[in-house]
């Protein structure tokens, strides 16, 4: 009976043993794969972090630059974009046919005489149209009247077109200067960690650096942008004023003509 029960013993030792080994293989064989779970959850916290959406990204950069200076800057580009939008919209509306206008004119000057012409060209928008206006209101006092008229009320319409580019202009040539004033303040940041510490560390320096070329960029792409739009604010007045000047002098010519023939 006593040898019975000492078998039983050993026999469930062995066994005892047998599970703690192999429990403690399968430990040593899960960690790896709960090491590879852990770092593919990682992975896709990153890649989520890198698949943000663009304005959660301007955000973060808009923070990081520092709101002191990344605000001033995206004012600019604000204000410099309405100002725009305000300029397309009235010089697209000063765009007419400046053809059919004056066709329109001359058959109104045989139809109907100069009180025709000046219905016609004061249900007319643009410049152009105002200029004849001008110029046909002056009729009776002479052609050298009607045209100092046309010429004098010519340069108001172009100051009136270019109203607005000036502060473009400002918006332009301020925005990389606000950039350049947060890089000087960044670098200076920068500097006197390194003199807090008495260490140069990468650390100490990074978040000025760091400010210092977020505002720059800033400031560079807001001024980049202003600049294409006033590019195209410029070309659009010069073709306006090219096609008024051309208007102008036909003007004169057809009531050069019809003085002669009444």
């Amino acid at each position: 009976m006593k040898k019975l029960f000492l078998t039983l013993a050993v026999a469930g030792a062995l066994s005892l043993g047998t599970v703690t080994v192999f429990a403690q293989d399968s430990v040593a064989t899960a960690a790896p794969e709960q090491t590879t779970v852990t770092e593919e959850v990682a992975l896709n916290a990153e890649t989520d972090v890198e698949g943000a959406p663009m304005h959660q990204v301007l955000k973060q950069k808009f923070l990081e630059g520092g709101a002191g200076w990344m605000a001033p800057i995206l004012l600019c580009l604000v204000l410099g974009l309405a100002i725009v939008i305000e300029r397309v919209i009235y010089l697209n509306l000063a765009t007419v046919n400046t053809k059919k206008l004056i066709a329109g004119v001359e058959e109104a000057l045989k139809n109907g005489g100069v009180e025709a012409a000046k219905e016609l060209c004061r249900n007319t928008r643009g410049p152009v149209a105002s200029i004849f206006y001008q110029g046909l209101d002056r009729y009776d006092e002479g052609i050298d009247v009607v045209e100092k008229s046309v010429v004098s009320y010519g340069s108001v319409q172009m100051g009136q077109m270019e109203s607005g580019l000036s502060w473009i202009s400002l918006f332009i040539a301020l925005s990389p200067m606000l950039g350049f004033m947060g890089t000087v303040v960044g670098m200076v940041d920068a500097f006197d960690s390194i003199q807090a510490q008495g260490d140069v560390s990468p650390t100490a320096v990074a978040g000025g650096i760091k400010i210092a070329l977020l505002t720059t960029l800033a400031g560079l792409i807001v001024a980049v942008i202003l600049q294409l739009f006033y590019n195209y604010l410029v070309s659009k007045i010069d073709s306006l004023v090219v096609s008024m000047e051309d208007s102008s002098i036909t003007l004169v010519d057809m009531l050069t003509a019809y003085r002669k023939n009444h």
